[in-house]
């Protein structure tokens, strides 16, 4: 079973991403922060990450450039509520950068498409 990180500060917003992902049939990881994030990587390297931008404690593009130091090959999925982080070249470093949105459609084809290259470039 593909296993996916989901790292979103916002209580709501991770159980819906959670009940949604994991009715696509995924096994979900949670994290509060970037900081938490960290720990989960080490505890256990998860098939890709969804990452928000603002948290505290230590937030997404922090969080994502130290997993990514240690752990090329593992997938990132930016998804946060600013545009703006989209010409930051702190998050081209992410596999995809996707703007939160009530319809998960666009989150989930891109979960889909990040894990096809991934398998094709394993």
């Amino acid at each position: 079973m593909t296993t996916i990180l989901l790292v979103e500060d916002d209580k709501n917003q991770r159980l819906l991403y959670e009940q949604e992902l994991r009715h696509e049939g995924y096994e979900i990881v949670t994290a509060t922060n970037g900081k938490e994030a960290l720990e989960k990587v080490q505890e256990q390297l998860p098939d890709l990450i969804i990452m928000d931008i603002n948290m505290p404690k230590m937030d997404g593009i922090e969080a994502m450039g130290k997993i990514l130091c240690k752990n090329k090959k593992v997938p990132v999925i930016i998804n946060t509520a600013y545009s703006n982080y989209k010409d930051s070249f702190m998050s081209w470093a992410a596999d995809a950068y996707i703007v939160k949105s009530s319809n998960l459609s666009e989150l989930k084809d891109k979960i889909k498409e990040v894990l096809a290259n991934k398998a094709m470039n394993s």
